[in-house]
């Protein structure tokens, strides 16, 4: 961790004990490795191979081969143990940058700053914040507000678009690398800013080396970014670090300390000073092991002991301000610089100084001073602090906590205050901590409660579970209020919902739903209503017997009617239909209720008013930090559904960025989704990649829609590669022995494709049945679009006398119209039923139909298909340029889609949330792929490919 600052090197620095200085070109013990990767991704190209570099197959986005001279930029995670060396190889790798003359920009993570939103993204901005002036307005007022110098936006994603932007503009003088130290101890709204660029830094010489440790994820950095992780040195690296620093320690020490320190390069370093500065005989065996952990800081903590008084209050000051760039208002309750104080401090080997920075040599030495001084003297620190932060409500409201150990409405209401400011700004995690020690601080019991059900909602935002049963845990133990115990369980509920315990979180919730005497009238709903999306992901049918027999009992309410539609969406559902409208538009500036009414068009197949309130929630939602993990799902398989495949990615890729933690149905529901548009797309080795790992996260029986999605997926890549044997076998997966869909609502619209690969394998008799029979389940309450697929499988079965009639039933129907895809493959298979028969003039126009929304969606086996049709019936058809617009990503399309419109790239950037340098990186590509040259014959090339630019 931060101590991994002063140790390991092998050359340029001082003996054990002696200060620590960098030499001009110091070396790290058994790290050259490492060095080199950190080095290549700062673009030093250290130890870069001869030809092609390729820079991570874990890399995001698949990874990005480069040339030996195109090297830098990117994410790289440097992971590992306290001590293990992580800040010594971002401190090696900052200094190369810097002599090099990239711009380094730095932040290191602190305990006390985790609950100040943005505070990280602050201390790494600050040296440049004066650049913001030339951010678009917008950008500037979300930036500038997050830190407290303007009114808050409250649009986190806005205010990562200006970061990118003021990255990307740094960047354009000279490269850029980024130092996050102790990531793990990063704000949570930092952190998701620093995902949020990440996952962005595709073109712009921007690299971001990110220090955490191992077994304490940092959220929205997960497992698609490179890292390395820092395994412990070996035995030849661990005793010529010891031969390099420590070449007095007696061999009988020596080799207690290697045996004790495993390898790890800060233990190596303080065990042997330990040892060296006891004197301790070789041959002696009765004084214990060595200092280690807690007996470390323990050392520390007599090391201290031994400082004159104005040392000790300087470090316990320093320790409970935890800040490395003080304010003038704390450098004023501190020795005056050139104070001797400062330099028998550094000569203990304390703390180091640069300018006006403070740093602790390793955090177990803020530990030590800290935790040994005695309450009194670190609620006088607290208050001193408290004082002079009059300026800053957030920092000063938790050091006031820090100092009262009793209840006091006054520090509670200021931390009240505090949280309100950080949910203003998408803080959620900030203000819940604030909330839940407001709570311990708050004299009235029902207040407290209150304040703690609150930080649990809050928490929930986080996708944190861990948090949030802790949070529920301190209301059972405070009270015994009926309806705060209900809420508390409610919010567990909520975020255990997109786990893979389904059976057990809905038992919990029907008992919150069923109690009315334990449960006001609106949390029975509420908790119901979450009951029924359990039955959704489920799709269990005992769960919706449970759901109706509670239901009648509940008063009239709009959510009463959506509770019914989401578990019964073909018996009584339906009729929450026609009132969709008009509560959505009731609905407006209230993200919550806008998913809701959203899922319920999706659901009820009015998929163009679905795709709409998406659309308005996602925007909604933004205003007030990140989008909901359960939201995703659903809203990419609208986008899916309704052709807008490159937006459905983005949903999943946004998502796929966040951490999902322990939220294993929702990491499912959106690698399925993928999985389903790869699939359709022809990438069929991918999409069963990612159909197989949607799999493993989820139990099949207790998460039914991920299940089926994730099975389709395989279908329809097996489909694509002409194994229909297997493709059967998959979609016959969809339904039971019986015949009935094993989910009620996800397994209806495989039915043409269960039947189109019985077909091609001879199975029509087995396939006809499970039509039929779905047909009779959808006689009353199934929507349009899924009569006319029924029809359509009917047709694509069917006998020549019957299959006409059946197509034609389908193509007539507006509602297939809204799906381009499903539209276009049943004009494909009518045509070429037409064909088959010598009845060419008709097919022709069905085929060109379909090829040209095939083309513009770039499901390229369908429009390979097409094309063979158009071949067959005389049609010449011209195969895309391999270096066109099909080739391009969907991503590329876009940007290609908006500068055809006439947008510059900074507008571009916007809508895309890309820096314009991106943009402009893109375009420079596609450009001769293409074969344009300037941005005017875009529009002729768009026209010209079927690309929409609406």
């Amino acid at each position: 961790m931060a101590g991994g600052r002063a140790y390991g090197h092998a050359a340029g620095l001082p003996a054990v004990g002696e200060p620590s200085t960098l030499g001009p070109e110091p070396s790290i013990v058994g790290r050259d490795a490492e060095v080199g990767r950190l080095a290549r991704v700062t673009g030093l190209g250290a130890d870069v191979p001869s030809g092609d570099v390729l820079l991570g197959a874990d890399a995001p986005h698949g990874g990005v081969r480069l040339g030996a001279d195109e090297v830098g930029g990117g994410v790289l995670l440097v992971i590992g143990e306290p001590g293990v060396g992580k800040s010594t190889l971002l401190e090696d790798a900052a200094r190369r940058a810097a002599h090099a003359g990239h711009r380094v920009l730095r932040a290191t993570g602190r305990e006390s700053e985790r609950d100040l939103a943005f505070a990280g993204l602050h201390q790494l901005l600050r040296p440049v914040l004066d650049e913001a002036d030339e951010l678009p307005e917008r950008q500037r007022l979300a930036l500038l507000g997050a830190f407290g110098f303007e009114e808050a936006s409250g649009e986190p994603l806005l205010t990562g678009l200006a970061v990118l932007t003021l990255l990307s503009r740094l960047a354009e003088r000279t490269p850029v690398v980024l130092v996050v130290d102790d990531a793990q101890w990063i704000d949570a709204a930092s952190a998701g800013v620093l995902s949020f660029v990440a996952w962005r830094l595709d073109d712009d010489p921007v690299a971001l080396l990110v220090a955490v440790r191992d077994g304490e994820p940092l959220p929205g950095f997960d497992d698609a970014f490179p890292a390395i992780t820092l395994e412990p040195l070996d035995d030849a690296a661990s005793r010529r670090l010891l031969d390099l620093r420590a070449p007095e320690l007696p061999t009988g020490i020596r080799d207690r300390v290697l045996a004790e320190a495993a390898g790890n390069p800060l233990a190596l370093l303080e065990l042997a000073k330990a040892a060296h500065s006891r004197g301790l005989d070789p041959q002696d065996h009765d004084h214990g092991p060595l200092p280690v952990g807690e007996r470390l800081a323990a050392g520390y903590a007599a090391q201290v002991a031994e400082l004159p008084e104005v040392c000790r209050r300087t470090l316990l000051l320093l320790a409970a301000a935890d800040v490395a760039d003080p304010p003038d208002a704390v450098l004023a309750l501190l020795p005056d610089p050139d104070d001797k104080t400062w330099l028998t401090l550094e000569q203990a080997g304390l703390v180091g100084r640069a300018g006006r920075q403070v740093r602790f040599r390793h955090p177990l030495i803020r530990s030590a001073v800290y935790q040994s001084a005695p309450f009194d003297a670190r609620a006088q620190a607290h208050r001193a602090l408290a004082e002079v932060l009059g300026d800053e409500p957030d920092r000063r409201a938790w050091h006031l906590a820090a100092a009262t150990p009793y209840p006091d409405a006054e520090v509670s209401a200021a931390l009240e205050r505090t949280a309100d400011r950080a949910r203003r700004r998408g803080g959620y995690a900030a203000a819940a901590q604030a909330l839940a020690r407001a709570a311990e601080l708050s004299p009235v019991p029902g207040d407290g409660t209150r304040l703690l059900v609150d930080a649990a909602g809050l928490a929930v935002l986080t996708g944190r579970l861990a948090w949030v049963e802790e949070l529920a845990e301190r209301v059972r133990a405070r009270t015994d209020d009926p309806t705060a115990l209900a809420a508390a369980t409610l919010r567990v509920g909520r975020l255990t919902a997109l786990t893979r315990r389904h059976n057990a979180v809905f038992a919990e919730l029907i008992g919150i739903a069923g109690d009315p005497a334990a449960t006001h009238p609106s949390t029975a709903l509420d908790a119901l209503a979450a009951a029924a999306v359990l039955r959704f992901y489920s799709g269990d049918a005992s769960h919706w017997q449970e759901i109706d027999r509670i239901l009648p009992r509940l008063p009239d309410d709009p959510m009463r009617d959506w509770v019914r539609m989401v578990a019964d969406p073909f018996g009584g559902g339906r009729g929450l239909a026609p009132r969709l409208p008009g509560l959505i538009a009731a609905a407006r500036n209230h993200p919550e209720r806008l998913t809701a009414l959203a899922v319920a068009a999706w659901i009820l197949d009015e998929i163009a008013l679905a795709v709409r309130t998406f659309d308005e929630a996602v925007r909604s939602w933004r205003t007030r930090g990140p989008i909901p993990d359960g939201l995703a799902g659903v809203a990419a398989l609208a986008y899916f559904e309704y052709g807008r495949w490159a937006q459905a990615r983005e949903v999943c890729a946004d998502i796929g960025a966040l951490d999902a933690g322990k939220l294993d149905h929702a990491a499912a529901c959106v690698l399925a989704t993928d999985a389903m548009v790869l699939a359709a797309q022809g990438d069929t080795a991918e999409a069963r990649a990612l159909a197989e790992r949607a799999l493993r996260l989820v139990d099949p029986l207790e998460s039914r829609s991920v299940a089926v999605h994730a099975r389709r997926a395989t279908a329809a890549a097996a489909a694509a590669e002409g194994d229909y044997e297997s493709a059967y076998e998959q979609y016959r997966t969809l339904f039971d022995r019986g015949g009935d869909p094993v989910h009620y609502h996800a397994s209806y619209p495989a039915l043409p494709e269960l039947a189109a690969a019985a077909a091609r394998t001879g199975r029509h008799a087995e396939a006809a049945e499970i039509v039929e029979r779905s047909a009779r389940a959808l006689a009353e309450g199934g929507s349009a679009r899924l009569h006319a697929l029924v029809e359509r499988s009917r047709a694509l079965l069917a006998a020549p006398e019957r299959a006409e009639r059946a197509f034609l039933a389908a193509l007539a129907e507006p509602a297939l119209e809204q799906r381009p895809f499903e539209h276009a493959q049943t004009r494909l298979e009518y045509a070429e039923w037409l064909r088959r028969r010598r009845r060419i003039a008709e097919a022709r126009p069905h085929l060109a139909a379909a090829h040209d929304v095939f083309a513009r969606l770039d499901a390229r086996p369908w429009a390979e298909r097409a094309r063979a049709e158009l071949r067959a019936a005389g049609t010449d058809v011209a195969v895309p340029d391999p270096h066109g617009l099909a080739e391009l990503s969907p991503q590329q399309r876009q940007i290609v889609r908006l500068a055809a419109r006439g947008l510059t790239n900074r507008e571009i950037g916007e809508r895309l949330f890309l820096s314009p340098r991106t943009v402009g990186s893109h375009l420079y590509r596609v450009f001769p792929k293409l074969g344009v040259t300037t941005r005017a014959q875009l529009r002729d090339v768009v026209d010209a490919g079927g690309v929409p630019r609406e």
